[in-house]
């Protein structure tokens, strides 16, 4: 009688799990034009509260989902009046035969993932956890491991839906009088309007993913491996854990329609540890696309005990959402490292032999990524003597400053010299000159100019380098 009861209440929670994702594709259960009209209700809310916001006082957004930035102590941006666009997270249409999809921009991967591999598809570039949104992948640059053939989630987009600071809706693609916005757009942390709709590319996709693991022992041989596959574009995924100057590891994967095993990395097992000890390993594509949503290497909770007791109930979510809310607790004399560097990929023996000598902090997450185009939003200068077909993403996260050296700013500066970047979603102390000479300042302002000239949204120096970081624009 109990396993019965027990039954029921199981396929109950299945059946609410299903009803809830077909409410979320609008394009399952409504023709085209009623999940336009939908969408546009939203989006004239929107614009209603941007025309009624009086004054230049700056605002930001309130969302559905936790942000993905690292919580800074003392962000002005948390005394902003909100924008709430916080129902903007529908799927509206899956086209298999196109493949592509087009979602408003608070749709997490982890629910875009579940509803595109009902038709075989998966989005070309998956961040790492598992609620980063498709509007935030554009906004913050997001990468993973198919960025060695297709660069950026942003590279895959082909339409944006921008609500401007006025209120008015325009469409950006590539090829309209929009591009410029359509380009400017990534990178911008919603500084430009508000991202409302997205319209991207779609990859066919097995039920399984393949992992195989190359340990080297020297970075000219593991750069040498990450060449060779680049060039036979023989592997559907790439990226690494460099755990030392010596145990370097490639993770390459590859789609299959059967396993002979699975594992999952959302309990006690962690999924960059796994790397340094298996030489393959199979994974249910969902696992294997959210392997680090416990944390890329500095996964939460930190001890098995602590996993195997509450590892369930901390996903990237709660984790996320708690630091949010604490982050008046975060230091902000000398915060943990937590970002991304981007280094031409000629340049990395130069950085990490510098990063060895100084820092010594490892493990280090690292992902090819493919050059795809000269983009708009960085200045012109920095491609002037680039010839690298490829970047190298190192991923610092969790190292601690534990003497009086400002280690981010060290990072910026070795940066600048080695014609490299970071991204933004972190602790940043460049001077308003030296922030400019790397972004793209005359095509932010011509396109800043159209869609915000009252400077709602902040402009993207202000936005990341001061009042994020709790000082005056």
């Amino acid at each position: 009688m109990g396993a019965g009861v027990g039954m029921i209440a199981l396929t109950r929670a299945v059946v609410r799990k299903r009803r809830a994702l077909r409410q979320m594709i609008y394009g399952e259960i409504y023709p085209a034009d009623v999940c336009e009209r939908m969408h546009a209700g939203k989006v004239a809310r929107i614009a209603a509260q941007l025309r009624a916001h009086a004054g230049d006082k700056p605002v930001s957004l309130r969302k559905k989902a936790a942000p993905h930035q690292v919580p800074k102590g003392g962000d002005l941006r948390r005394r902003d009046d909100k924008i709430d666009i916080s129902d903007l997270t529908a799927i509206i249409d899956i086209d298999p035969v196109a493949r592509t999809c087009t979602a408003e921009s608070g749709v997490t991967f982890v629910d875009l993932v579940a509803a595109t591999l009902r038709h075989g598809l998966v989005p070309i570039v998956v961040p790492e956890l598992k609620t980063i949104t498709v509007g935030g992948a554009v906004s913050g640059c997001s990468i993973e491991s198919m960025s060695f053939r297709y660069g950026g989630f942003h590279d895959t987009c082909l339409e944006y839906e921008v609500i401007t600071a006025s209120g008015e809706r325009v469409t950006c693609t590539p090829d309209n009088d929009q591009s410029l916005l359509f380009q400017m757009i990534h990178g911008s942390f919603g500084t430009l309007g508000i991202l409302a709709k997205l319209k991207f590319r779609l990859v066919p996709a097995q039920p399984f993913v393949h992992v195989g693991y190359e340990h080297h022992t020297t970075l000219s041989d593991y750069q040498a491996s990450i060449r060779r596959h680049f060039d036979a574009q023989d592997v559907d995924f790439m990226d690494g854990i460099i755990h030392a100057p010596d145990r370097l590891v490639l993770c390459i994967g590859k789609f299959v329609a059967e396993a002979p095993y699975t594992h999952r990395y959302d309990w006690t097992r962690v999924y960059y540890q796994s790397t340094a000890e298996r030489i393959d390993d199979y994974l249910a594509t969902p696992d294997y696309l959210f392997r680090y949503d416990r944390g890329v290497t500095n996964v939460h909770p930190k001890s098995w005990i602590g996993r195997l007791l509450v590892g369930k109930l901390m996903g990237s979510q709660q984790v996320l959402r708690l630091a949010d809310n604490l982050n008046f607790l975060f230091k902000s004399d000398k915060p943990t490292v937590i970002l991304d560097v981007f280094l031409p990929f000629s340049k990395a023996p130069e950085f990490l032999a510098w990063w060895e000598r100084e820092l010594g902090f490892f493990p280090l997450w690292c992902v090819p990524y493919k050059r795809v185009r000269d983009y708009e939003w960085l200045d012109e200068s920095f491609y002037s003597s680039l010839q690298d077909p490829l970047f190298l993403d190192l991923a610092i996260y969790g190292m601690e400053q534990k003497d009086e050296r400002n280690v981010h700013r060290m990072i910026e500066e070795k940066l600048r010299e080695l014609g490299g970047m970071k991204t933004l979603i972190s602790h940043n102390y460049y001077s308003r000159d030296e922030f400019w000479s790397i972004w793209n300042k005359p095509n932010y302002d011509r396109v800043k100019q159209e869609t915000d000239p009252r400077n709602l949204f902040r402009d993207l120096y202000s936005k990341t380098c001061r009042a994020a970081m709790g000082l005056p624009g």
